[in-house]
């Protein structure tokens, strides 16, 4: 584990990440939209043994797809870069490495909760999801190696 953050340092992050999220969900979804607009295209040309494909506007799209993709990419590496991890992008899911006590934990929020409540191991993944208690106030910073 590189990076640890204490409780309030998570907490101050939260308007920035779920900014990063909320950017990196929209351009996923841009890709599942166009990528199905795409399938569509496929599976028409397939059933009619070939139709006239406009390739200019075919192009683009994929071009918007790639771009899209791209974005999404890029702002997930930007979110690692800060040292946090997204465990599910859909549901906006992500976790803070942290050390509580001398043990390395996972403080736990999840796009729509209004602060980071929950902490778990590092082997448990979201159902092992706990109440944070006092034990947080008290959270060591990570030192330099």
């Amino acid at each position: 584990m590189s990076k640890t953050f204490t409780l309030s340092e998570a907490q101050t992050l939260l308007p920035v990440l779920e900014s990063l999220l909320r950017r990196a969900q929209g351009s996923g979804t841009r890709v599942a939209e166009i990528e199905a607009g795409l399938e569509r295209l496929r599976q028409k040309i397939f059933l009619s043994g070939g139709v006239h494909v406009d390739v200019t506007a075919t192009a683009r799209r994929r071009a918007e797809r790639d771009k899209a993709l791209q974005e999404t990419k890029d702002t997930l590496e930007e979110i690692a870069e800060i040292g946090v991890q997204v465990k599910d992008l859909d549901r906006g899911l992500l976790d803070f490495p942290c050390v509580v006590e001398g043990q390395a934990v996972l403080l736990c929020w999840k796009l729509g909760e209004a602060e980071i409540g929950y902490w778990h191991s590092t082997d448990e993944g979201e159902a092992g999801r706990k109440p944070i208690d006092a034990r947080f106030g008290r959270t060591e910073r990570s030192r330099p190696n």
